[in-house]
């Protein structure tokens, strides 16, 4: 996971560096966008697993596909923040329901997860 992480990161710099926005378009804002979210979620998910890990007891792959869902949601907020911006959308109002219905999604999920025993 770290090592995707690294290259995400690094296909995020190249997209940042290297390709013209006004000569590729539609593909080159996808390519921008897409790298950066991957690159977050990959960064979130090792953040929130090495603290899962450090703090918890509980089964490994538990501890990762929290960590993973969990980063994916940060990875759509910051991403969905940057493209409501980018779009000129982006009001106190809009980030606030964003971030709302991302945690409401989290509580779905926290809700209705199986028991696993230690």
């Amino acid at each position: 996971m770290a090592t995707l992480t690294v290259v995400c990161w690094l296909a995020w710099l190249s997209v940042l560096f290297i390709i013209n926005p006004d000569e590729t378009g539609l593909i080159g804002f996808v390519l921008f966008y897409f790298s950066l979210f991957l690159a977050i979620l990959g960064t979130a998910s090792l953040i929130g697993f090495i603290v899962r890990a450090r703090s918890n007891q509980g089964p490994v792959f538990y501890q990762i596909e929290v960590s993973f869902r969990q980063g994916m949601w940060i990875g759509f907020l910051i991403t969905g923040l940057l493209l409501l911006q980018f779009l000129e959308l982006l009001k106190w109002w809009n980030g606030l329901f964003l971030f709302l219905a991302l945690i409401f999604l989290e509580l779905f999920f926290i809700s209705s997860r199986r028991r696993y025993k230690v």
